[in-house]
C-alpha cells in the first residue's frame, strides 16, 4: 500500500469514528410500562423516561397512540445531549376490563433509532361477571322467566345490586344467591310480537362512581311456517 493509499484509509477512518462519537442516541428508561389501577379509577398514566446520551440533539417527528382511548405526549419537541424526559401515555379505562394492551409509536430524527414503540400493559381488576350477558324467547313461546347469573371478582366487595330495564315489556328481579353472587330473573310480558332491552346493573361499590354492566334480552319473531307443496 503506497502512503497516498494509506492517508486515505486513514482519512476514512477518522471520518467514521467522528460521525459516530458526534451522532444522536436516545435511551430509554423501558419501553414497556405494566400498570395496575384500582377499581374507581378513571384513567392510567404510563411514563416513559429517556435520555440523550449523544453528542447531538434529537428531534421527534411525531407520537401517535395505538387507539382513541389513549393519548400520548412528549415534554419535549427536541432533545439535547445528557437532557432528560419523559413521555407520557394516558390510557381512557371507560367500562374496560382485563388486560388492555396500547402502543405509542415514536418517530424520531435519529439516525441509530427512527422509530421506538412504548407499550402499555394496564391490568383492570376484575369487577362483575355477568352470564350470560344476553336472552332471548322465541316468538309465541311461553313467556317464562329466564336467568342471568352475576358474581363480583376477587377484592370486589359489592354487596348490593340494582338493576333496570331500558323497556317496561320486561319485569326483572334481583335475588342474591351467596357472597357477592346473584341472580336476576327476566321475563317478558308477552312473547306475540318482537320486543328488545337493555339491562342496566349497577352494583354499590365503588361508592364514589360505580361502574355500569349491560345484559341484553329480547324477544324473536315468530317463526313462518313453511308453505306446503303444490
Amino acid at each position: 500500500m503506497n502512503r497516498n493509499s494509506a492517508c486515505f484509509f486513514a482519512l476514512i477512518s477518522f471520518s467514521v469514528l467522528a460521525l459516530n462519537s458526534a451522532r444522536a442516541e436516545l435511551k430509554w428508561d423501558q419501553t414497556t410500562v405494566e400498570l395496575h389501577p384500582s377499581f374507581g379509577d378513571k384513567e392510567a398514566v404510563g411514563h416513559f423516561k429517556y435520555e440523550n446520551i449523544g453528542k447531538t440533539p434529537v428531534r421527534f417527528k411525531s407520537v401517535h397512540p395505538s387507539c382513541g382511548c389513549t393519548t400520548a405526549q412528549s415534554q419535549l419537541e427536541s432533545v439535547a445531549p445528557g437532557e432528560k424526559g419523559e413521555i407520557t401515555a394516558t390510557f381512557k379505562i371507560g367500562d374496560r376490563t382485563g388486560l388492555q394492551i396500547k402502543t405509542v409509536t415514536v418517530e424520531m430524527e435519529d439516525p441509530a433509532h427512527t422509530v421506538t414503540v412504548l407499550t402499555l400493559k394496564t391490568v383492570l381488576p376484575e369487577g362483575l361477571s355477568v352470564v350470560p350477558a344476553f336472552v332471548y324467547w322465541m316468538g309465541g313461546e311461553e313467556p317464562k322467566p329466564k336467568t342471568i347469573y352475576v358474581k363480583a371478582g376477587k377484592d370486589f366487595p359489592a354487596r348490593n345490586l340494582t338493576v333496570t330495564s331500558a323497556n317496561a315489556e320486561f319485569l326483572t328481579k334481583v335475588e342474591p344467591t351467596g357472597p357477592g353472587e346473584w341472580k336476576i330473573n327476566i321475563q317478558p310480558k308477552g312473547t306475540a310480537r318482537p320486543v328488545s332491552t337493555r339491562l342496566t346493573i349497577q352494583p354499590d361499590f365503588p361508592k364514589e362512581s360505580p361502574r355500569l354492566y349491560y345484559a341484553n334480552a329480547s324477544v324473536t319473531a315468530m317463526a313462518t311456517p313453511p308453505r306446503a307443496e303444490q
